[in-house]
């Protein structure tokens, strides 16, 4: 066994060289394990995040959800990718997202060797063997055009493998309850939890997208996909690239959420935008679509729940994003890849819930359901007014359509 040790004072003016600072951890040959843990004293202000990047590639991030966690061979803390150590200098990843003026005190101590106990396991497998398949809603079917049907989904939702306070089997049962057909679990900076989705979505029978919430303190992006991870230090215009370069999908979150609104620059707009998020509290409150205005309406929209934990602002499924996928795809594994590529077509559409009223595009049509007395405003900037629970008006060719009251309060978006 070996144990290294740092232990400094951290100042704004390391906050000012970087967020994130690597701190070398030497494994030896054939090394049974790495336990590592992070001392921040109780100081006001200082929230400091962890992770870890082995001589292979990145091995986890747990943020500032945890301060303590283990990888072995066989086994990991949630958040954390278990498998060989590799030989070589690893690195503890400190991210000093909030430091007080005064400082704070870390200390940080990685012991290499036979691990005993691996912090939050079995927590996390006692909570998986919990939770039960429930019963599903009866289905939403929405027109659609030939070859083509719509499925519903969530694109944002964490677990304890990052800042959530649940297993990934529970969110499957959450998504299910709420009659989604897909949901993307996108805990921030890992994909640890990726080899979980497959066995789940077949015993939930919800198609669980893998994904990652590439998280800095300026701005998140989630991308979609079993791309590996995406290095979250990296400049985000590196993102759009890389995640394009590895088959996924990128999308700007929350681009108005407080502290996270977006405000990385780029060159190039990555294809899809969080544009309804959780945190849009009054639909009255028309900033969202004034950014995806700005933004430009071609980006393809879809929403988030952002799920977490009981005291999360909504539950799964509100909001739901529409998906047209191909109308042969059956079952959770045929699901996730043909929900990928109706997203990368661009064929979404937004409503409020699974049965709130929902505007989206059939052919050349827009239909517009269960929301008389309302106004529908196209890509073109034409209004209509809508009188009935079902009414089909001919489809702008420009992309954005937004439904609203006559109060101007959104009910459902569609590209």
């Amino acid at each position: 066994m070996a144990v290294t040790t740092y232990r400094q004072r951290w100042t704004l003016d390391d906050r000012a060289a970087s967020v994130w600072h690597s701190l070398p951890v030497d494994i030896p040959p054939g090394c049974p394990g790495l336990s590592v843990t992070l001392t921040v004293p109780a100081v006001e202000g200082a929230v400091i995040d962890l992770g870890c990047e082995g001589a292979g590639g990145w091995r986890g991030w747990s943020g500032g959800a945890r301060q303590s966690f283990a990888i072995t061979p066989t086994a990991a803390t949630p958040g954390y990718v278990a498998g060989e150590l590799e030989e070589g200098t690893w690195f503890v990843v400190i991210g000093l997202h909030r430091v007080p003026v005064e400082g704070v005190e870390l200390v940080v101590e990685a012991v290499t060797g036979p691990i005993s106990v691996i912090p939050g396991l079995d927590e996390y497998a006692a909570l998986t063997a919990a939770v039960r398949v429930p019963a599903r809603p009866p289905r939403r079917v929405l027109p659609a055009a030939d070859g083509l049907r719509w499925v519903a989904g969530d694109f944002h939702a964490h677990s304890l493998h990052s800042d959530g306070s649940t297993p990934v089997a529970n969110l499957a049962a959450l998504g299910v309850s709420a009659g989604l057909d897909v949901m993307a679990i996108t805990d921030h900076n890992t994909e640890a939890h990726h080899a979980e989705l497959p066995g789940l979505s077949r015993q939930f029978g919800i198609g669980l997208i893998p994904g990652q919430e590439v998280t800095t303190d300026i701005g998140h992006a989630n991308a979609f996909g079993a791309i590996g991870t995406i290095d979250f230090r990296q400049p985000a215009s590196t993102w759009v690239t890389e995640v394009a370069h590895r088959g996924g999908l990128l999308s700007i979150n929350h681009p108005l959420g407080g502290d996270c609104s977006w405000r990385h620059p780029l060159p190039e707009h990555p294809p899809l935008a969080e544009i309804w998020h959780s945190s849009w509290l009054d639909h009255r409150w028309g900033g969202p679509v004034a950014w995806w205005q700005a933004w430009g309406l071609g980006t393809t929209p879809i929403g988030g729940s952002d799920y977490h934990n009981p005291s999360s602002l909504t539950t799964p499924g509100i909001p739901t994003t529409w998906i047209a996928i191909d109308a042969a795809a059956e079952g959770p594994d045929e699901l996730v890849p043909a929900v990928l590529e109706g997203l990368a077509a661009g064929r979404t559409a937004i409503s409020a819930g699974y049965d709130a009223p929902i505007v989206l595009r059939n052919g050349n049509e827009l239909v517009v359901i269960d929301a008389p007395n309302t106004l529908l405003v196209t890509g073109d900037g034409t209004t209509h007014a809508v009188r009935s629970a079902y009414e089909s008006i001919p489809a702008s060719a420009e992309p954005g359509t937004a439904l609203v009251t006559h109060d101007n309060r959104f009910l459902s978006l569609t590209n």
